[in-house]
């Protein structure tokens, strides 16, 4: 380091993935162990005298620390922020870390969801999960705080740069004559995060407290939370372009099956027949002539996904209407 360099902050490139696949109907992201008992995603630096690029760390890192070999990688968003590694008496290097979502079928195989290994995402971001109807925690817990940290609707002048905090909050979570979105994961998990009201807030010291009698889901270590808003909302919106959902699929799967994977994913329910017109007007999927009886009751017909739409279509994906 030079003499003018004394005084600078040492910077380390670290890969964090967040790895999804759907099991038993329930999206899970894999995590791995960590000594201070929280939830981590598989991370490690990048050392370009080892790994010729991110993406090849990366899928070093996963190997080596749970064994999987992963299939479907994209690149995120790189994750910097001051804080998102803070620990006590800490004096290491900031580490700026690239964040990948990648998408694997479940076996029989798949840990359970307990300690380290699989856990269900809406354990995490239980705010997210529509399936059963409007989440509980919504209106008892998180609304009511972020609607007073917001304030009142103050006019703003079109030349405002930024949306103020109550117009972020109408957008993210749906107020006033607003759906609620699927795709805005991220920007909700930004808003309670802002709010103090999550726990790692108080870890980054950004508050002292969160002021709830009960924690807001299961934190995580670092920013990994964020990182999993963040591939979770990336994947919400590509199934609706790209043809990913079947990166999760096995290589027969009946419609139903097919339908509850993108529920679990989107966080909603859809309408059986609907879904079933989407998917077979898109002519994403094709009949393999065979049956199932896996779900013990009448045979259901057996389909696999129509490879040959990728040279037919630029963006074949599953553009889900409203819900059902």
């Amino acid at each position: 380091m030079r003499g003018d360099d004394a005084g600078l902050t040492a910077i380390e490139i670290g890969l964090t993935a967040a790895i999804i696949t759907v099991a038993g109907s329930e999206p899970r992201v894999l995590t791995v162990s960590d000594q201070a008992a929280l939830a981590s995603l598989p991370l490690g630096p990048f050392d370009p005298r080892q790994h010729r690029t991110l993406e090849m760390g990366l899928r070093a890192y996963v190997s080596a620390q749970t064994g999987l070999s992963l299939g479907y990688v994209e690149q995120l968003y790189t994750f910097g922020d001051r804080g998102r590694h803070k620990q006590e008496a800490d004096t290491g290097p900031h580490i700026v870390s690239v964040g990948y979502l990648a998408l694997t079928r479940s076996t029989e195989d798949d840990p359970a969801d307990d300690g380290e290994g699989w856990h269900g995402i809406y354990r995490f971001l239980p705010w997210e999960d529509w399936r059963q109807g409007r989440p509980k925690i919504l209106d008892a817990l998180i609304l009511p705080r972020l609607i007073a940290w917001a304030g009142a609707p103050q006019a703003e002048s079109r030349s405002a740069r930024l949306p103020g905090k109550h117009s972020r909050l109408r957008l993210a979570f749906g107020l006033d004559d607003f759906p609620w979105d699927e795709e805005r994961v991220l920007e909700r998990y930004e808003l309670l995060y802002e709010a103090g009201l999550l726990e790692e807030a108080v870890t980054d010291g950004r508050v002292a407290s969160t002021g709830l009698d009960q924690p807001l889901g299961v934190q995580m270590r670092f920013d990994h939370r964020r990182v999993l808003a963040t591939a979770a909302s990336r994947l919400r919106s590509k199934i609706k372009y790209r043809p990913v959902v079947f990166e999760l699929m096995p290589e027969r799967f009946t419609l139903t099956e097919l339908q509850a994977t993108v529920e679990a994913i989107a966080g909603r329910h859809l309408h059986k027949q609907n879904f079933r017109r989407l998917v077979e007007g898109a002519e994403l999927v094709e009949p393999t002539g065979e049956t199932s009886a896996r779900t013990g009751g009448r045979p259901a017909a057996l389909y696999r996904f129509r490879r040959k739409i990728l040279d037919e279509r630029p963006a074949p994906g599953l553009k889900l209407g409203g819900r059902g």
